[in-house]
């Protein structure tokens, strides 16, 4: 009788316990920087979306995890023959974290909002090619394009075209209102925001009830929350040099992916002496790309010479055309009337890549009589001197939009090239339906930014993460800037 009972008890404790492993549904995320807001259509951060997108807020497409795009809020669409004219068919039965219904209203009020001349989306330029959009019925909606454009459903994707209420548009900021599988529950200012699963998800439900994303600037700091369980995973993790400590850990899996972060020394071009491309020609051949790398990524990350992704099939390899020499770099300064070299800033915002990449190149820009004062920004600085008020020389950052090649084109974008070729190339791009001819154009825009100098072209940011390994779901690559926490459970 004893035994029976001892076997009872032991049954119920061991039934216990995987009761309460197979119920865990919540999840705290690391991250390194803590959004300025929550609105992807008004800021620039690639935090925000890093925390809303696909969770939150939804578009009428969105990215897949392999980069493809696929329907989202539109559940198809038809394209005219002239290739001008879009009819998305929404889907029904969708509603707003309130309560409200989503309808074809509330997506002409979101994609004009984005495109307005007012507007403050930082991704402007994705609905130039936009005339008209016209709601056809309660989930119908007609956009129609001053001219064919082959990468609307791709631009529609991005984070910058989600889709808002009319009623809670203006609490995006701080307390967003989406469609999307996790409703906002609060922000804990300096330290985390929480979301909860919408029980109304119009789409296939979240299997996590609960997920935390928890701010860690210091990548110390980073590694200690991983070790103690703080945080269940940090798929950005922001000090490279833990990696092979946490790969033979047998209570983490490190995933090494791909990003869309061309990293590069950005350089104002209109900043003398960076207007003159004897300058910026020089810059580009005193930097040793493969140092930097070793140095600042523990050898995680792709040199590239261009502003493309090595991974996507139109890329070109232009590596060799700022190939690191630094008596070429002197000769080039000397020919621009510097052979004494020069002062000027090189301001650097939170990212590890970036204040320890900064080191190295200010150690290498020394080497050729160029002295670059260093300031450490953080991230609300950074956008406000360097990416709005263009108040830089040099500065270091990852640019993670997907093929954004396109800000090329803009000469008001913060590096402030201003070529006409280059602008007419980039339209006759978005006009090109064939993929064959779209390939050419790229590489031709690729060799132009390349030949200009534009910027220093540093290398393709890797994406390496750290999860508990009992975690399955999470994105190996990062084919646009997102912690989608959809598909994200633990396993039994």
């Amino acid at each position: 009788m004893f035994r029976r009972i001892c076997s009872i008890v032991a049954f119920a404790a061991t039934f216990a316990v995987s009761a309460v492993q197979a119920a865990q549904t919540d999840i705290t995320i690391g991250m390194q920087l803590e959004p300025p807001n929550l609105d992807p259509t008004a800021g620039a951060a690639a935090a925000i979306d890093e925390v809303v997108y696909a969770n939150v807020f939804e578009g009428l497409t969105r990215f897949a995890s392999d980069g493809s795009v696929k329907p989202a809020l539109a559940e198809s669409w038809e394209i005219s023959d002239d290739g001008l004219t879009y009819t998305f068919k929404l889907r029904s039965g969708v509603s707003f974290h309130d309560g409200s219904e989503f309808n074809a209203e509330d997506v002409k009020f979101s994609l004009d909002r984005s495109r307005d001349e007012n507007s403050t989306n930082a991704q402007k330029q994705l609905f130039e090619s936009i005339e008209t959009i016209e709601v056809a019925g309660p989930h119908t909606v007609v956009i129609t394009l001053s001219a064919p454009n082959g990468a609307l459903l791709f631009n529609l994707a991005w984070g910058d075209a989600i889709i808002v209420s009319p009623d809670t548009f203006d609490l995006a900021k701080t307390e967003p209102v989406g469609t999307g599988p996790f409703k906002f529950s609060r922000w804990v200012q300096g330290d985390r925001i929480e979301l909860e699963k919408n029980p109304q998800y119009w789409g296939t439900p979240a299997r996590l009830d609960k997920v935390t994303f928890k701010f860690i600037s210091e990548p110390t700091a980073a590694f200690a929350a991983l070790m103690a369980g703080d945080v269940d995973a940090f798929p950005v993790y922001p000090a490279p040099e833990n990696l092979a400590q946490f790969e033979a850990d047998p209570r983490f899996k490190v995933v090494v992916g791909s990003t869309e972060g061309e990293t590069i020394l950005s350089t104002n071009n209109k900043q003398p002496p960076f207007d003159n491309k004897l300058v910026r020609q020089a810059v580009a051949h005193a930097i040793n790309r493969q140092e930097i790398i070793d140095g600042a990524m523990f050898g995680y990350g792709t040199p590239i010479g261009t502003h493309f992704a090595p991974h996507h099939p139109a890329y070109k390899d232009l590596t060799d055309d700022s190939a690191y020499d630094v008596e070429k770099a002197k000769a080039l300064l000397e020919e621009a009337g510097f052979e004494d070299g020069f002062e000027t800033t090189l301001k650097l915002p939170p990212p590890s890549y970036a204040r320890r990449g900064g080191e190295i190149i200010a150690a290498q820009l020394r080497q050729v009589g160029i002295n670059a004062q260093i300031s450490n920004l953080e991230w609300a600085q950074w956008l406000e001197q360097v990416f709005k008020g263009k108040d830089f020389g040099l500065t270091i950052v990852s640019h993670t939009e997907p093929m954004d090649i396109g800000i090329y084109a803009n000469p008001d974008y913060y590096f402030q090239y201003d070529n006409k070729d280059l602008q007419d190339l980039i339209a006759a791009l978005t006009l090109e339906p064939d993929d064959g001819k779209r390939t050419d154009l790229l590489q031709q825009a690729q060799q132009i930014i390349s030949a200009d100098y534009v910027n220093g072209y540093l290398f393709q940011l890797a994406k390496t993460g750290v999860a508990n390994a009992k975690i399955t779901g999470l994105w190996e690559n990062s084919p646009t800037q997102a912690n989608d926490m959809t598909e994200v459970y633990w396993e039994e």
